[in-house]
């Protein structure tokens, strides 16, 4: 049974940071790229980042880039999002999602296989 198990989230003032932690278990963590999503009160859910099965490449969407940061310790099975200068239009539910196939990670959330429940991240101004 696979499980993505999201925590750090929180309330922060706009400036602060948190970082975010995703630990995977029942699947071969690092045959899936993974990815971290987010989703506002009435919004579709959207990219944030994602990195690749070995780590060695990133993605992020433009509105955090420079910002966020994402990483992944496959010793632990555990992927991360370091969350800087936030702001507070990064309010939301954050999801970290697991992908199995494919060549790149995906920005679109319908082309992964396995969520989190997902942790809230408040940023007040």
């Amino acid at each position: 049974q696979v499980q993505l198990v999201e925590s750090g989230g929180g309330l922060v003032q706009a400036g602060g940071s948190l970082r975010l932690s995703c630990a995977a278990s029942g699947l071969t963590f690092r045959g899936y790229m993974m990815g971290w999503f987010r989703q506002a009160p009435g919004e579709e859910r959207e990219f944030v980042a994602a990195i690749s099965r070995s780590g060695s490449s990133t993605h992020y969407d433009d509105s955090v880039k420079g910002r966020f940061t994402i990483s992944r310790d496959d010793a632990s099975n555990t992927v991360y999002l370091q969350m800087n200068s936030l702001k507070p239009e990064d309010t939301a539910v954050y999801y970290c999602g697991a992908e199995r196939t494919g060549w790149a990670p995906s920005r679109h959330w319908g082309e992964y296989d396995y969520w989190g429940q997902g942790t809230q991240v408040t940023v007040s101004s």
